[in-house]
């Protein structure tokens, strides 16, 4: 569910017309929900209340500060996958030791600042990476708490770009290989292990993919414990998808029930990592039409947002629906592409699509944006990047400034010998 809604045919966000906001801000822009933000993390919180749990949000769908200050206020932790994102998630108020660090790629910089942070856990996705955090550890004479990232090889039967959990994907430590990789990281001085972590894709929208995961952790983790290697945390990821279109994804009751459910005799706590599924239908992109053009085959709606600013219909051949901002266009339908000014072919948001006879002026959102929207845009075309607003009751506040011209060029520099006249 979420808070956008008609209200005598203009579109409010809780109680706060769209259009209001656009006439203050200008556009594009994105737009949040305070009402569904919540209701989304307590809702996948409650769902868990049987057993030991921390709900970590993966700052990757959305790492606004104000998006994951509410959270952390709800009590939530978060899941990082750079040093930016420490940073962000610190700066937010999240409590270091609620924080989880996945990603193959750590640097040494990064590992230090976690390392000063006190983090929960590292999620270690190599055996190099191990022997690195432990060197790393060593030399600043503290004890990094891990658990290793294993890779199932299970099929979550999503897009290939955001399956995680396969063999032939580049994460985690194979699951065949995970009990040597235990043991060796036993012996090490300067790490101690407390946990096993698993993620295995994204926009998941069938619950037998995670319980598949589970199955073989719990194996595992038997065999650790056997082993007697002591496992405190299982990090099962997050991944659960959310409904862009006609997908049917399960509620976060039925996810959970699965989960406890094949949960019994462990003594763990369980650790998730949701996005998507918090922030997606929390948030939408507003846009403007900027003109209108029939080429004799296709109609184009060409609009101020372009891929820079929502890559995942061009990445992904994602689905948004798309909803006018006035509904005034009395049932009258017409079939069209929705197009930025970006200088490739790929720049569009809707391909083909039932849509109303958007004019010039008129204002469109497009819904379900706000996941993987602001935060994988980019100044492609030396296009600013756009601003991001959060509604709450009747108010709504700026909670990123739109960039300017200014900000593009910020940090460069031209260099003293390319100074000077140009050549004649």
């Amino acid at each position: 569910m979420h808070h956008f809604n008609y209200v005598a045919d203009e579109l409010y966000c809780e109680n706060v017309p769209v259009a209001t906001i656009a006439g203050a801000v200008g556009t594009p822009f994105y737009l949040y929900s305070h009402a569904t933000l919540s209701h989304h993390f307590k809702t996948f919180d409650q769902a868990f209340g049987k057993v030991p749990h921390l709900v970590c949000f993966a700052l990757k769908a959305n790492s606004n500060l104000a998006v994951v200050r509410l959270l952390a206020n709800l009590g939530g932790g978060a899941d990082i996958v750079s040093g930016g994102e420490l940073y962000r998630a610190l700066k937010a108020g999240v409590s270091p030791d609620k924080i989880v660090y996945s990603g193959v790629g750590k640097r040494i910089d990064e590992i230090q600042d976690a390392l000063r942070a006190g983090i929960l856990m590292f999620n270690i996705e190599s055996s190099q990476e191990l022997l690195a955090i432990n060197k790393i550890a060593s030399r600043m004479k503290k004890k990094a708490h891990i658990a290793l990232r294993v890779n199932p090889d299970v099929d979550p039967r999503t897009h290939p770009y955001i399956s995680t959990g396969l063999k032939k994907n580049k994460f985690g430590i194979d699951i065949g290989r995970s009990l040597k990789e235990y043991r060796e990281a036993r012996g090490l001085s300067h790490v101690e292990i407390v946990g096993v972590s698993c993620h295995i894709g994204s926009q998941i929208t069938e619950i037998a993919p995670f319980v598949d995961a589970l199955v073989k952790l719990k194996d595992l983790i038997a065999r650790l414990q056997a082993d007697g290697i002591d496992i405190r945390y299982l990090d099962l990821g997050g991944g659960l998808g959310i409904r862009y279109d006609q997908e049917e994804p399960p509620h976060p009751f039925a996810y959970a029930e699965a989960i406890i459910k094949n949960m019994q005799d462990m003594d763990v706590t369980l650790i998730l990592e949701p996005g998507r599924v918090i922030v997606g239908n929390a948030g939408a992109l507003v846009t403007r039409v900027l003109y209108t053009k029939n080429n004799g085959s296709r109609h184009f709606l060409i609009i101020d947002a372009g891929m820079n600013d929502l890559a995942r219909p061009s990445l992904y051949g994602s689905y948004h629906a798309i909803w006018p901002v006035r509904d005034k266009y009395a049932g009258e339908k017409i079939k069209a592409d929705v197009v930025g000014p970006i200088c490739e072919s790929g720049d569009f948001l809707a391909r083909d699509r039932e849509l109303p006879d958007f004019a010039p002026g008129d204002l469109m959102a497009v819904m379900s944006a706000g996941a993987y929207g602001f935060s994988m845009s980019s100044n492609y075309n030396s296009r600013p990047r756009v601003a991001e607003v959060m509604v709450k009751g009747l108010e709504f506040s700026v909670i990123r400034r739109r960039e300017t011209c200014q900000s593009l060029v910020r940090g460069e520099k031209v260099p003293d010998f390319l100074q000077g006249s140009q050549v004649k």
